[in-house]
């Protein structure tokens, strides 16, 4: 009996040990709903560019810091199975993994591969490849960027770039960017003292996204990256023709995001004698932004899937023939805070958004209630364009002086269709004189007219009973359409597009 008594305790005492080390053990993890991982870099980047298929492999160092062991409940790639990379953590491999264990001020190697065939199609392969490990601990998440280069390209300002500044300066002189490999602009390209020229068929894909900095005080600075923006002393000159046009839009060509609006911040204009020809610009925050002061010439441009304005002026000059301005998130054209514009066979269509296609304004406000605001003069003429869209005023027009000084708000329109309706009820500030003093020889569309072939199709071309066909009267100078058709020689069509 007494043996097995102490049997008993012993077999007792055993496991109150396993207990013991079992709990100790627990306790051992740090719990702490701060605790932060340490790692090598915050960006692993594979510097290669890849000419043909092959690998490349990247090493990430993760540290625990702290004076007890850390589990991380996950290690994963953010986008899952349709990441380009793969992952082995501390030798075991796979793109998610549980549980990792790091001991007290110890660390941990993880290693990525990526695998990139630079001959796939850029909607498989695109110019800059990212995707991200993700590291949960504690319920907190951290994660580190991965960064690849999956087609062989010209990086503006390098490959390394993003949040950076590129220069492109030459003492008043002009460089060509005529190089046959594309453009990939990764971070923000200013134009100073220099004319940059994109001859027939240049690609610019721009890199957008939020990039970081630290101004005079070391305080950070949040910005949109993915910005062209030519400085007073520069020029920005595209010279596409009707079977090379140069095209300047975001770097992400997957199918997914071909329509998408917003993925960088666009081109910015604060200088005059630009000139754009026979050119696209899409996917952007705003197409192009004219400064105050600044000009452009536009001639047979698209501007299109931008998240604001597709042409956005402040007391600037602009002159546009044959342009199309469509899916844009606010108004199409906003020019603003006077200044001198003529548009001229130009479609501004705005579907499916509640805001005009265009806004016209002769001043700008220094406060919400724009009870402190200024006034510079509206010197504005379209002849033989479609302002037209879903809203059943597609014209916004805001003079300033409140109709006591004419002489700052000039506009004059000839010949064009248009959609308004409030716009000329005199009871809300309207202009019921419109059709006669503004809109002279105008056509008043409704939902009702057929006008394009397809707008939700975002096919802008006159409907063969469109109420365009013939509007219009001949301009000197302009004897064709957006795509190079000739136009009739007496009653051409408004709009961009001449009905054949």
């Amino acid at each position: 009996m007494q043996k097995r008594y102490y049997s008993r305790i012993a077999f007792a005492g055993l496991i109150s040990v396993l207990i013991l080390f079992s709990c100790r053990r627990e306790r051992m993890f740090l719990t702490d709903k701060e605790a932060r991982l340490e790692f090598s870099t915050d960006t692993l980047r594979f510097d290669t560019v890849f000419t043909e298929l092959g690998s490349s492999t990247g090493i990430l160092k993760v540290f625990n810091p702290y004076n007890k062991s850390v589990r991380i409940a996950s290690v994963s790639i953010a986008a899952g199975a349709a990441t380009k990379f793969r992952m082995n953590v501390d030798g075991i491999p796979g793109n998610l993994i549980e549980n990792v264990e790091i001991a007290p001020n110890d660390s941990i190697y993880i290693f990525v591969e990526v695998t990139i065939d630079p001959d796939a199609p850029l909607s498989d392969s695109p110019f800059i490849v990212e995707d991200a490990i993700r590291f949960e601990l504690n319920g907190n998440e951290q994660q580190v960027v991965l960064e690849a280069w999956g087609q062989n390209a010209n990086y503006i300002p390098s490959r390394f770039g993003k949040g950076g500044i590129a220069l492109v300066s030459c003492d008043f002189g002009e460089v060509n960017w005529d190089d046959p490999k594309p453009y990939v602009i990764y971070g923000v390209l200013l134009i100073d003292s220099c004319t940059l020229n994109l001859p027939p068929g240049t690609r610019l894909y721009v890199h957008g996204g939020v990039a970081k900095a630290l101004d005079e005080q070391g305080n950070p600075i949040i910005y949109n990256d993915g910005l062209i923006y030519v400085l007073p002393n520069g020029k920005l000159k595209m010279n596409g023709t009707l079977e090379d046009p140069v095209i300047v839009q975001g770097d992400r060509l997957e199918e997914a995001f071909a329509d998408q609006a917003g993925q960088w911040v666009g081109i910015r204009l604060g200088s005059k004698g630009n000139t754009f020809r026979n050119s696209i610009i899409k996917n952007s925050l705003v197409g192009v932004y004219v400064d105050s002061a600044a000009t452009v010439d536009l001639d047979k441009m698209a501007i299109y899937n931008t998240s604001g304005p597709g042409i956005f002026a402040l007391h600037a000059k602009v002159d546009a023939r044959n342009c199309l301005v469509y899916n844009n998130g606010s108004t199409s054209v906003q020019l603003g805070y006077g200044g001198d514009y003529k548009l001229d066979y130009c479609t501004l269509a705005s579907y499916g958004v509640d805001a005009s296609a265009l806004s016209l304004s002769n001043g700008i406000c220094y406060d919400l209630l724009c009870s402190e605001f200024d006034v510079y003069r509206l010197n504005a003429t379209f002849r033989n364009c479609i302002l037209f869209g879903s809203r059943q005023d597609e014209i916004l027009l805001s003079d300033f002086t409140a109709g006591a000084e004419p002489n700052q708000f000039n506009i004059v329109m000839n010949n064009c269709v248009v959609r308004v309706n409030e716009l000329l009820d005199i009871d809300k500030g309207g202009y019921p004189d419109f059709f006669t003093t503004i809109c002279q020889n105008c056509v008043e569309g409704t939902s009702f007219d057929l006008l394009f072939e397809d707008p939700n199709e975002d096919d802008y071309h006159l409907d063969s009973l469109s109420v365009a066909i013939g509007v219009g009267i001949p301009i000197s100078g302009i004897g064709d359409d957006l795509e190079g058709q000739l136009r009739d020689g007496q009653h051409p069509d408004a709009g961009c597009f001449e009905r054949q």
